[in-house]
Parts: C-alpha cells; structure tokens; sequence
C-alpha cells in the first residue's frame, strides 16, 4: 500500500449515511468549499494588508534573504529562503513580500479543515473547524516572518499523524519526519511538538509502531531534512543557542512570558469551546480513543512552555487539530438536540467564529489610513502596526545628512545603525540614494562586517551618545529620526537622535570583536 492510498472508510454508526455519501460535483465538493475559505484569506491580505510598510523584523529578513545560508543568528533558513523567492518573483513590492507567508498560512487553514474530514466530520463541521484557524491566520499572514512556516509545519505534521492513526498506513511515518525536519528548518519550538509526538507514541496504542521500521526511516528523515541548519550551527559554535538565551532572558525579564496561560485564551478568542472539546475528544471520549495521542501531542508542549516559560503564541499551531476534532464532536452532539436547539447553536457558534475574524482583521489589517479612529483601536492592540511606518523617510534623513557633510568625509562614510530595522530599511532603501550598504553589530549582520576599507566617517542611526562617546574621539548630532505621522514606535521613542562620528578610538578589528550583540 502506498503512502497516498487509505483505507476505504465507513461512516461512524452514529452518523446519517449522508453526512460522507454526499456526492456533490468537483466545484461544490467539501474540499473545494475548504479551498475557497483557504483562498479567501490570502485575498483578504491583498486587500485590505500591506497598507502601510515593512515591519521591522521583515526588514532583517529582506535583508538575509540576500545572502543566503544554512542558518541564520535569529532563525534557520526557511524563512530568508522565501523571502528570497519572493524578492525574484515580486521585487521589493510589499504585498509579494508577505505572499508566501499568507500563503502558508492558507494552506493550514485547508488542512485544519481536512483534518475534521478525516475524523468523520460533514462539511458543517469542516466549515467550522477551518474558520476557527482563520483569525490566527490573519494574524500570522499579515508579516512575513517565520511564525507562519512554523506554524503550517504544526499544522501538516498534525496532519500527517491523523492519517496515520486513521489509516493505519505506517508509510505515514516519512511523511511526518520529513515535516518535523522542515518544522525545524523553520522555527526551533518544532522541537516541542516533536517531544508531544513521541510522548503520544509511548503512551498510547501507536507504541506497537516502535517495531516498524517506517517510523525509525521517518527519524532518519527529519534528521536528513534538518541536518545542514545543524552542521551551519556546528560551524558558527552553536550561536543561535547564545542568541536564544540572550532573548529568552529579555522576554522573562520585561514579562512578556508571565501571561502564557491567559494567552492562550487571547490566541483562541471565542473559540475556546471548540479547543476544549477537541482535548475532551482526544483524550476522554471513547470515540476519540483511537486518536488520542493528538490531545498528548498538545498536552506535552503546554506543559513544556508552561516550564520553560514560553511566549504565548509559541503554542498557537497546536490548536487546529483540536478545532477539528471540537468540530466532530459538535456536530455529533447535535444530533442529539431538538431541530430548534440545534439551530440555535449553531447560530451562536458561527456567530462567535465571525465576531473572531472580523476583531483579528480589523486589528492586525485595519482597512483604514493612519491615525484613523479603526487604526488608532488597532495599533492600541497590535504594536506591529507602528513599526511600519517612518522607514523610507529615516533612510531620506540619513541621505540628507550625507549631502550635508564635505566632501572628505562624503569619500570615506559610512553608517552604523542600532537595529536590524535600522539597518534593512537603510540597505533597502538606499540605494536610491547612493548611499553605502549599513554596518550593525545586531545578528547576522556583525557577521557580515564593517567593510573594506572600513569608514572614517559615520552616520550613527540608533546607537546611545554615552556609547558613541566612549568609542569616538568626535560625535555631533546631526538629524533625528522623522516623525510624519506623530506616533509613537521604538525609534521615536528610544533612539530618535541621529549623529555624524569621527575617529574610532580602537582599531576595527578590536572594536569590531566586542561590537556584537542580539536582539
């Protein structure tokens, strides 16, 4: 049997034969409907997202996606590998940029969707359980960042278990191996979901899998697919464990892990129900007892963040294979209901699901111009929104305060920035103006260097004056960062002094060594 037949599948004994004898023509079958839900958020994102700028943390990508690797300080490379992509098919435009991720993301929502199909759910319950993923879709779709690779590597490894467990086929196992080594080409936290699966095989009847050698060929797959981020780390020392760490210790300290378990219901919004009554499915229910290591696979990582003091939103991909099993059993439960009670639930579930997606929406791609009333509601929630605005104009300031210096200076500039958002928009931007390519000592680019012949003369973007006068002999201030639109961002707000330094005090190789730093 190959990996892409399954077994026949007979509908469950409590199901009416047409909930799976439906036979509707290829355009208005379950999955086409699946599809076109799925198709609709990307058309979302090109309506009504890229409104605005690049995000600050999509300028580094941009940037990496130049210089292609194994590995990256802040990531592994799937990510930079589709910006990539997207910088060949689309260029610099805004909306091709954050089209691969949009993409992805629509694509976990047909899975999601799917994976209610597999379990024995009609179309009814399909709907719902792809329309409960769509507002963390929207949200994850609107940037380009590796929350969305991660996030549909989740999703398809999930996928991929319940065909296993539905199918008994143990070819299934390549297919989940080669997903949890693509998941970790994406995002480490794929190695928390890994643990839940194998914690789901030990203690459920999937253990007799342990003697099939598809299952260990499936390990050796996710260790191949994986494998040239690990030698990349080998390589550079293990850097990205530093960096972890460096940033793990921030989010403690400023508290952004001190609400993970409220988070999850922030991240879930209204449909919480739904997730809890896939978990119930999965480990209470008879009827769920044949999956049960999906509700292990989403116990384990919990459990995992909760003690490692994980981000909220690290565990947002565990929640469509619940939406679907809550889906299911919904929708078995409601036959138990009279026609009007039935109705009414119904009713109050799609009202809920529609309320979700149109708060996630109106928050992360606000239909509305800067300082708006919806945009002043939606950057109040979402603080992405203002670290998209005001790059093009710093990188014009920058290029103003080139053309005022004299000409020996203008001969050997060059510009230093704070930030990989500092940094991106000047290397993006830039070249419009004819300005050098920026130095940084954040992430990757301490590792690209300062150049050569390294510059005499700096503009210093985001860098602290006690900093700059501890290293230079001379350091004027020259500009602040522009403000067009009055708000308030982590320029603005934490660096908005712009100088003109002279004379390192150090030598660049010296200076250079302790200039590296992450964030």
């Amino acid at each position: 049997m190959t990996m892409t037949s399954r077994t026949e599948t007979k509908p469950p004994t409590d199901l009416p034969p047409s909930t799976s004898l439906r036979t509707p023509s290829m355009w208005s079958s379950d999955i086409a409907i699946l599809i076109y839900v799925a198709l609709g958020t990307i058309l979302a994102q090109l309506l009504a997202g890229g409104r605005f700028g690049f995000h600050r943390d999509e300028l580094a990508t941009l940037d990496d996606a130049r210089h292609l690797a194994w590995g990256y300080i802040a990531y592994p490379p799937i990510t930079p590998f589709f910006a990539r992509v997207s910088l060949t098919l689309f260029g610099t435009s805004l909306h091709g940029f954050r089209f691969f991720a949009a993409l992805a993301q629509a694509v976990a929502v047909l899975l999601t969707g799917l994976m209610a199909r597999e379990l024995g759910g009609g179309w009814g319950a399909q709907l719902v359980a792809a329309a409960a993923a769509i507002p963390f879709c929207l949200a994850s779709g609107a940037l380009m960042q590796y929350v969305a690779f991660d996030y549909l590597c989740w999703v398809l490894t999930a996928y991929f278990v319940l065909r296993l467990l539905e199918s008994e086929n143990p070819r299934w196992w390549l297919a989940i191996g080669t997903s949890i080594g693509l998941g970790m080409m994406a995002k480490y936290t794929m190695g928390f979901f890994a643990i839940g699966i194998v914690v789901g095989v030990l203690l459920t009847k999937t253990r007799r899998h342990l003697t099939s050698k598809w299952l260990w060929i499936g390990v050796g797959l996710s260790i191949l697919v994986f494998l040239p981020n690990l030698i990349w780390q080998v390589q550079h020392h293990f850097i990205s464990l530093d960096f972890l760490h460096h940033i793990h210790e921030r989010d403690v300290r400023i508290g952004r892990t001190k609400g993970f378990l409220p988070d999850q219901l922030k991240l879930t919004l209204l449909a919480f129900p739904l997730w809890l009554a896939g978990l119930y499915f999965y480990l209470g229910s008879k009827a769920g007892s044949r999956f049960r290591m999906l509700g292990w696979m989403y116990v384990v990582p919990l459990v995992l963040f909760i003690v490692a003091k994980g981000r909220g939103y690290y565990l947002g991909a565990a929640y469509p294979m619940l939406y679907a099993a809550g889906a299911v059993w919904g929708e078995q439960r409601l036959r138990s209901l009279s026609r009007v009670g039935a109705a009414c639930v119904r009713t109050l579930a799609w009202t809920a699901l529609a309320a979700d997606i149109l708060l996630v929406g109106a928050i992360v791609i606000p239909p509305a111009p800067v300082n708006s009333a919806l945009w002043k509601f939606a950057s109040k929630n979402n603080g992405d929104l203002v670290e998209e605005l005001g790059w093009p104009e710093l990188v014009q300031t920058v290029a103003q305060i080139r053309d005022s210096l004299p000409a020996e200076d203008r001969a050997h500039l060059g510009i230093m920035a704070g930030n990989y958002g500092e940094t991106g928009a000047i290397n993006l931007y830039g070249p419009t103006y004819r300005l050098p390519q920026a130095i940084s000592g954040i992430n990757s680019f301490w590792q690209r260097g300062y150049g050569n012949p390294p510059p005499e003369t700096l503009i210093v973007v985001g860098l602290s004056r006690s900093f700059l006068q501890r290293n230079f002999a001379n350091c004027q201030l020259a500009g602040h960062f522009p403000n067009p639109y009055g708000i308030e961002n982590e320029e603005s707000r934490d660096h908005p002094d712009i100088y003109v330094c002279r004379g390192l005090r150090q030598s660049w190789p010296d200076f250079w060594k302790d200039f590296q730093y992450y964030g």
